[in-house]
């Protein structure tokens, strides 16, 4: 089983539009509202690959109920810890043509120091079962920024792989933990690793304790600083679309080689390919089967 980590878990609303007039009235051609937050999309992906998947976080009031709701209906178990304060709403605007996209996050709930007590002890059991750990995105009000950092070390004292993908203060503190794999973005490596260029910022952050670092840099394809060496992963072409939730598809490739203990050659072309998939899918957390199929082995691994 994989154990997915969302503390910030949200209810996700996608608007597709023709063309979006942001000084007019803009009629929305197809709505999408279901659970969301990174490690939900990570799980919806592991799911329609056949992987057993559990997804656990934070979730309260009416979002909250309408986030576990989601989750059932989709047939995704869940074991979420129950806080006091509203879930968040996400709401993404992405244009038909697949052009441009925008996203507003809520910040989240406050979180009480006995809410996020009571969520890790939960985390720690539920790792008894897991082959793997994802936490992932952003981290709700009231919780420290070294949290993710403290959730790896727990993993990895039960001898569970982690993967953490976040920005910022909880990117920076990440290889304090020893995960096996930390995911950043191009941009996000750089706020955490500012100057040089992605593979000095990789091994800067592979230095303070990541097992690997994998950087997504969009068209340009993927950057691994590892323990076996430096590989890139590099795209045949562009898939346009909409970019949200291309790296939680990423991110679950990468999980799935954990799991597998795949090459890295295999792992990487495995999460380029469905990264690439999930941006031709309107919403966060699919991927198109078709662009997967096709992209794959065109991929070059150096």
């Amino acid at each position: 089983m994989i154990l997915t980590v969302t503390l910030n878990a949200a209810l996700d609303v996608t608007y597709q539009v023709p063309d979006v007039d942001w000084d007019g009235v803009n009629r929305v051609s197809a709505v999408h509202r279901r659970a969301g937050g990174k490690g939900v999309n990570v799980a919806r992906v592991l799911a329609a690959l056949g992987q057993d998947v559990l997804v656990t976080g934070l979730a309260g009031g009416t979002t909250g109920r309408a986030i576990e709701d989601d989750l059932r209906a989709a047939g995704l178990p869940a074991a979420l810890h129950p806080v006091a304060a509203d879930s968040r709403t996400t709401l993404v605007v992405s244009e038909r043509a697949g052009t441009r996209t925008a996203l507003f996050n809520e910040p989240g709930p406050e979180i009480t120091p006995a809410e996020l007590a009571g969520f890790v002890r939960r985390y720690e059991s539920l790792l008894d079962a897991a082959g793997a750990v994802v936490i992932s995105g952003s981290l709700p009000r009231g919780v420290p920024a070294d949290t993710y950092a403290t959730l790896a070390a727990v993993a990895a004292g039960k001898g569970v792989p982690a993967i953490v993908d976040a920005d910022g203060d909880p990117l920076r503190h990440a290889p304090k933990g020893r995960p096996s794999v930390v995911k950043p973005n191009r941009e996000e490596l750089a706020r955490a690793v500012p100057g040089g260029s992605p593979a000095e910022g990789a091994r800067a952050l592979r230095s303070q304790g990541a097992g690997a670092v994998v950087v997504s840099m969009g068209a340009d394809g993927l950057l691994a600083v590892t323990e076996e060496g430096t590989f890139t992963a590099r795209m045949p072409y562009t898939v346009r679309g909409n970019p949200t939730g291309a790296g939680d598809s990423l991110v679950a490739g990468l999980a799935l080689g954990l799991v597998e203990s795949a090459s890295w050659p295999d792992s990487l072309r495995r999460a380029a390919a469905l990264g690439a998939a999930a941006v031709a899918a309107p919403v966060a957390g699919d991927f198109d089967p078709e662009v997967y199929a096709d992209i794959h082995p065109q991929i070059i691994i150096t």
